[in-house]
């Protein structure tokens, strides 16, 4: 068994009330004790010693939602990030597919373009791709996974023709003039279309998951998130748990069934450091591909276009009746204001009804949030989990499709501390990589790529930004009695970092650096 371990000799940022200690003592993967170094060491007697020399120790971070299995998977498709017109989409497919040549019969795939980059601002088109494969079925997803472009042969290979009907929650582009798809397809109908791709091998996928969880862990994340977790996800996280692969711990949320069910047996409990945490659903699409669900319309639409939701008021209803009435946590895809209040409104009546059940609902993203909705989420104890890093990557892009009255408002993080609402961050992987200390910076100073301060009221302190990574992170996960600060009796999370966060000019916050990232006491990264 290793001896116990005592840290000092640089900041120790517990997330707790008091003073900073001055040493930290780790002992069979749990905090012992924390306070002055020689009364922990006369208490070890014999134990290892790690001089900080300056660098700070915190509690390791706790991923607020993304999609480890679609990160995963993403990472076997060509990358297209970066790409800054249709033209370099092309090229770094073609690259891409010469670099790692598919077999006969597999589909070509790539992931993380975004048009918003592109100077005309439009998606690329089936007969672009043509270009690149014109006999066999090629897919790219945009970066935002709300939607996507098949080539000809793609489209033809799944029956998608003028004839096919747009689905409820979804639209397929047309050619102007035309019922012709032109190959985009979003929300409903790309989901339903991708659902029909065939899988990447197993063993691409286990060996990906691998990639996946060590550039998770170089983030100093020791928690993660399956955001939508369906059976083949299970599966195969499963299996590489099985296999011993997991050194994180995950949670998974499995899309609800229509009747509100799950779509296989849940495990709530860690199994070989997995588990369940409850249900997951879609309200709306995404506010940079202008399908978030708004109660005014979006800047320039002459017709009057709010984008739309993906659900009647009734089944949203039954998803929150069926969360409290069972006892599982919820959680709710929202980007627009009249999405978040229809969830908003539905745990409100599923709270009447079942009174003594308080699930901790989350609402994801909460792009559009209004002020005015923040304190009925405060008095239902629902969560707001901010994809606050919009508000440099896609900023610019707000202002343009909503006004800078409304865009200036994206992620609206020091109202929601005012009114009383826990929140939390995350990056949504594969929309972003995992990248905490990048996401703090947002936070605090909610600058766009152009420059543009997004209402600086909004922005957080230092020390708020990293309890909603920390502290309050583990609350949403029911797991605050075990981890997400520097306490005795909690878990051995932690994460030393090359400076201390609260100590160093704001804009320097992204340039630190993860030196070690410890789970239960064993160091699981190290650069």
């Amino acid at each position: 068994m290793a001896e116990p371990t005592l840290y000092f000799g640089g900041p120790i940022l517990t997330m707790e009330e008091g003073p900073m200690p001055q040493a930290v003592l780790v002992d069979h993967g749990i905090i012992a004790a924390v306070g002055e170094r020689d009364l922990l060491r006369r208490r070890a007697g014999s134990c290892r010693e790690v001089d900080l020399e300056g660098r700070a120790l915190l509690p390791a971070f706790l991923d607020g939602h993304s999609h480890l299995t679609a990160y995963a998977n993403s990472l076997c498709l060509v990358a297209l990030e970066g790409a800054k017109s249709p033209q370099e989409v092309l090229d770094l497919l073609r690259s891409g597919l010469q670099t790692a040549p598919l077999p006969d019969g597999a589909w070509a795939m790539g992931f993380g373009y975004d048009h918003n980059q592109f100077p005309s601002r439009q998606h690329p088109t089936r007969e672009l791709l043509d270009q690149v494969c014109p006999h066999r079925p090629l897919l790219i997803t945009h970066a935002s996974g709300h939607m996507g472009v098949l080539n000809s042969t793609a489209l033809a290979a799944l029956g998608i023709d003028a004839s096919t009907p747009d689905p409820v929650g979804g639209r397929i582009g047309r050619l102007e003039g035309s019922r012709e798809p032109s190959g985009y397809l979003e929300e409903a109908a790309f989901t339903q279309a991708t659902a029909r791709v065939p899988p990447i091998s197993r063993d691409q996928l286990l060996s990906a998951l691998e990639k996946a969880q060590n550039r998770y862990l170089a983030a100093g994340i020791t928690t993660i998130q399956d955001g939508r977790t369906g059976p083949a996800d299970w599966a195969l996280l499963q299996e590489f748990a099985q296999k011993g692969g997991l050194r994180a711990d995950v949670v998974c949320y499995p899309p609800l069934q229509e009747d509100g069910s799950f779509p296989f047996p849940i495990q709530r409990e860690y199994r070989r450091r997995l588990r369940i945490g409850g249900g997951k659903i879609f309200l709306d699409g995404s506010p940079q591909g202008r399908t978030a669900w708004l109660s005014a319309p979006y800047l320039h639409a002459d017709d009057g276009y709010r984008g739309y939701g993906l659900y009647e008021d009734r089944q949203v209803l039954a998803f929150a009746r069926a969360a409290y009435r069972d006892g599982f946590q919820l959680l709710a895809h929202c980007n627009g204001d009249v999405a978040a209040q229809q969830f908003i409104d539905a745990c409100t009546a599923a709270q009447r009804e079942f009174p003594h059940h308080h699930p901790r609902p989350v609402l994801v993203h909460g792009q559009l949030l209004r002020k005015d909705q923040l304190p009925a989420m405060a008095s239902l104890g629902m969560i707001a989990s901010f994809f606050v890093a919009h508000t440099y990557y896609w900023g610019d892009i707000h202002l343009e499709n909503l006004g800078r009255e409304r865009a200036s408002r994206i992620s609206p993080a020091r109202s929601a501390v005012e009114a009383g609402v826990v929140e939390t961050f995350h990056q949504d992987t594969p929309v972003l990589p995992p990248d905490m200390l990048t996401t703090l910076w947002c936070a605090v100073q909610r600058i766009t790529r152009k420059g543009v301060l997004l209402d600086g009221e909004e922005c957080l302190s230092p020390l708020e930004a990293l309890k909603a990574i920390t502290i309050h992170a583990a609350w949403q996960y029911g797991e605050e009695d075990r981890k997400g600060s520097i306490r005795p009796g909690k878990l051995a999370d932690l994460v030393i970092l090359d400076q201390n966060p609260l100590a160093v000019e704001p804009d320097r916050l992204p340039s630190l650096q993860v030196l070690e990232t410890i789970k239960e006491g064993e160091t699981v990264f190290s650069r």
